[in-house]
């Protein structure tokens, strides 16, 4: 239990600490505070699996989940960082604004395990290949180095790091199996760091002024603080952390061959919800299932919750051990970025595979995934699209997820829900150079 616990600890641990790392180092933290974030989010993500596996009351699936930090939260946040004038207010607006997004899930959770049928695959693939398009800067940034404001910022020593991690990744991934293949990125993060020793770019000072043991102080940032903008994009978050979390329990239950019905799913959301609207009062980031765990159930075939709440306990113990939080915070930016570009990547990659299943043969559904992925990316491209809006307004426009999520559920009830439809249409394939208009052609075009 405890091998299999530890295991799927190592499959997700670099998907909890990336958020708590981003938005810490978008708010200006110190290596020590830094550290404190981690540890946080490693605590929370450990109460939050234990709300999911173990349940209480109607709330949690009672499913092999892992719960932790949703990464659909951090281009959001990042938004909120960017649009707030004082940094040390950042952290305690997130959290105000997560603690009424969780509740306000926990409350329409009931009412949400009904409308799956708003968000099939062309929205939630289209959503979570956002994900991970937004993230992927933040891997480049890492990859250049700490300080954009140094003049070796974007060196080949930093470049060099980052490939390397990267190609180590890589290998791993590729030659390995089991245990060691899952624990890839990882490995690469601890060999990096290593590597990185001799060209004087790791810094164990957050290691040695660690407290072996310590708790996350409740509201350590401050009390949290209420804006209306930045609560509105945290709930559009939430809505996709919702149909992400409802699609990973559709997938899980058939794994385990105990099918999520309606019940089922909303006990789950009523989880994720509680985990995330609790979260930030020990300083944690909103809680979301982890994908990449149930293919590990899949995978290893251990089908046990127990299991899985064994891991839980494990992220609760690391979350009270500063010294275990420090560790991550050793490892060097251009290292991070090199594991960041799989990471966020991979991200990307699953929401590729879930458009895959979404009927793209369909005209509707082509242009539900071109216009939805076109407005998400705005805030990427073009950083200062929406500098004319109001302040409030740019903390929601400036996510590409939040924007991305709104324009998929609206334009797939257009498309799929409202009078008109039209789904059965296959996409028109222009004709390749050289060919003969053959007969079947000219007879379908309509004459006018």
């Amino acid at each position: 239990m405890f091998t299999s616990g530890l295991q799927h600890v190592a499959a997700m641990y670099a998907g909890v600490v990336a958020p708590p790392l981003i938005v810490g180092a978008a708010v200006g933290l110190s290596g020590t505070e830094l550290t404190f974030l981690t540890g946080a989010s490693l605590f929370t993500a450990g109460l939050a699996t234990f709300l999911q596996t173990l349940g209480v009351w109607k709330i949690g699936a009672k499913l092999p989940f892992v719960n932790g930090v949703t990464f659909a939260g951090v281009a959001p946040m990042l938004a909120i960082v960017d649009t707030t004038k004082d940094k040390s207010d950042a952290l305690p607006v997130i959290f105000g604004a997560i603690i009424v997004a969780g509740l306000l899930g926990f409350l329409a959770a009931p009412w949400f395990s009904r409308l799956v049928r708003f968000f099939p695959p062309v929205v939630t693939g289209t959503v979570i290949t956002l994900i991970g398009v937004s993230l992927l800067p933040v891997a480049f940034g890492w990859a250049q180095g700490p300080n954009p404001a140094a003049e070796e910022y974007g060196s080949g020593r930093f470049l060099g790091l980052a490939a390397v991690t990267l190609g180590i990744v890589l290998l791993l991934r590729r030659f390995t199996r089991g245990f060691l293949k899952q624990i890839a990125v990882l490995v690469g993060l601890v060999v990096g760091t290593l590597i990185a020793i001799p060209f004087g770019v790791t810094d164990f000072t957050p290691v040695t002024e660690a407290d072996l043991v310590g708790f996350p102080t409740p509201f350590h940032f401050g009390a949290p603080q209420f804006a209306l903008a930045a609560i509105i994009s945290m709930c559009v978050v939430m809505l996709v952390s919702m149909t992400e979390s409802t699609a990973d329990m559709l997938a899980l239950g058939e794994i385990v061959e105990r099918p999520a019905d309606e019940k089922t799913i909303a006990a789950g959301l009523r989880a994720d919800t509680l985990g995330s609207a609790l979260s930030p009062l020990f300083n944690g980031f909103m809680c979301s299932a982890f994908a990449q765990n149930v293919g590990l159930v899949a995978m290893t075939r251990i089908r046990s919750r127990f299991v899985v709440a064994c891991g839980g306990g494990l992220l609760v113990l690391m979350g009270l051990s500063p010294v275990a939080a420090s560790l991550i915070s050793v490892v060097p930016r251009p290292v991070l970025g090199g594991a960041g570009v799989v990471l966020f990547g991979s991200v990307a990659a699953s929401g590729i595979q879930t458009l895959v299943k979404a009927g793209l043969e369909k005209d509707n559904n082509v242009l539900i995934v071109a216009v939805s992925l076109a407005v998400g990316i705005i805030p990427i491209t073009s950083p200062g699209f929406y500098h004319a809006f109001p302040e409030t307004a740019q903390i929601i426009l400036d996510s590409g997820i939040s924007t991305g999520c709104v324009a998929a559920v609206l334009l797939n009830v257009v498309f799929n829900h409202f009078g008109g439809r039209r789904d059965d249409d296959e996409v028109t394939a222009p004709m390749e150079p050289g060919e003969e208009i053959s007969e079947s052609r000219t007879q379908a075009a309509p004459a006018h």
